[in-house]
């Protein structure tokens, strides 16, 4: 499928303001900045499987499109929430669980690259990812 592949995280794009409006630190935030993150995914029809795999974690998830699952952020805030394709884009919407505010993300490919996009509490971010 279109997704899949390994893809390493080459820029960011106003991710240190979507971090503070989450409620990350500063420290945490500086760090988040230059994770190295890189995603493997694995599409077979519905289901995901996703390795992430940064400076400090690595974490696998599997999920189908329309099914709820729970997922907990490096900064350790747990979501519960679903993916489901819009198109060509993965559109994920999660409830924090500590306060019940909603985080989006979409991913796309934008010219090759995967452009994942956040929105939370009316500030955008993006992180984008060339095939490594």
């Amino acid at each position: 499928m279109a997704f899949n592949g390994t893809w390493k995280v080459d820029r960011n794009e106003d991710y240190d303001k979507f971090m503070e409006k989450m409620g990350i630190n500063v420290v945490k935030r500086k760090l988040a900045e230059h994770d190295n993150l890189k995603l493997i995914i694995e599409q077979t029809g519905d289901k995901f499987n996703i390795k992430e795999s940064s400076t400090f974690r690595t974490k696998d998830i599997t999920f189908t499109l329309g099914e709820q699952f729970e997922y907990s952020m490096a900064d350790g805030t747990e979501l519960t929430g679903t993916w489901v394709m819009e198109g060509e884009t993965l559109k994920g919407t999660f409830s924090r669980k500590d306060n019940s505010k909603i985080l989006t993300t979409t991913r796309s490919l934008v010219g090759g690259e995967l452009v994942q996009c956040y929105n939370y509490e009316g500030i955008d971010a993006k992180r984008i990812f060339k095939k490594a």
